[in-house]
């Protein structure tokens, strides 16, 4: 099985920046993905079910299609195609990066390798405790973790001016299967990012966090909006309807101070 999904998922990335839009518009127009479909013969019950859905994915035929890592990249370009997270010049934090999907598309939409030399350069950097292939427009720093002193310090000296613009989040916790810890374990992730935001991300940045519904959801929501000025909840359409799966893209970071209407 995990050599299947290898060869599914993971792929070479193929420069050139394409929209959500685009990329949908041709996996749906994909009539058959054959890769690894005989296999289905073999699988049975919840595995077969598992495979034969996500064989008929449509996000998935397009993952390789367009040599994406993994189909996470589309739930990025959905929400960077509406509501404008990255553009050229900007410094990108992707926390939780592995296998590196995100990174792809942020690298793409900051003009990371200067691609467009009529636009800012920005730059790309990669967080996760995972092992990260090497991205060319990206640096990565593997089998490190975000809430460690001596990564933060690390982050801060790669950062070309010490303070990103935008942090992303599509961390999660190992799950143990138990829907309310892995709930609490992930929103506990994102606070400590929040908190973390303090030391690396410059006034009137964005963060986009990836957390699971349940109970403890508004205590993320209300320390978003302490801290940023514009605070909405998002699920796009390349996540699962059974997913629990929710987003937070935070804009216009305060450094804690509410902001003041006048």
């Amino acid at each position: 099985m995990q050599e299947l999904l290898g060869e599914i998922l993971w792929s070479c990335y193929a420069g050139g920046e394409i929209s959500y839009q685009r990329l949908v518009s041709t996996s749906l127009q994909c009539q058959r993905f054959h890769t690894a479909a005989g296999c289905l013969k073999s699988k049975t019950g919840a595995e077969h079910r598992w495979l034969e859905r996500h064989l008929k994915d449509p996000f998935v035929r397009a993952t390789k299609q367009h040599n994406y890592r993994c189909r996470s990249a589309f739930k990025l370009l959905e929400i960077d195609d509406k509501h404008k997270v990255l553009r050229p010049g900007l410094s990108v934090i992707d926390c939780g990066a592995a296998p590196g999907a995100w990174s792809q598309v942020a690298v793409q939409r900051v003009n990371a390798l200067g691609t467009d030399p009529n636009a800012p350069v920005g730059f790309v950097l990669g967080v996760d405790l995972l092992h990260i292939s090497p991205l060319e427009g990206a640096v990565f720093l593997p089998n490190a973790d975000i809430t460690d002193p001596v990564t933060l310090k690390k982050i801060q000296e790669l950062l070309p001016t010490e303070r990103a613009d935008v942090i992303l989040s599509d961390m999660a916790p190992n799950a143990t299967g138990i829907r309310e810890l892995d709930h609490q374990k992930l929103i506990n992730l994102c606070l400590t990012l929040l908190d973390l935001s303090q030391s690396i991300l410059r006034p009137r940045g964005t963060i986009l966090c990836k957390f699971w519904d349940g109970r403890e959801a508004h205590l993320l929501q209300n320390r978003l909006m302490e801290h940023f000025q514009d605070v909405r909840t998002i699920k796009p359409q390349s996540s699962r309807k059974e997913s629990a799966e929710i987003y937070y893209l935070a804009k216009l970071y305060n450094d804690g101070m509410k902001h003041q209407k006048h």
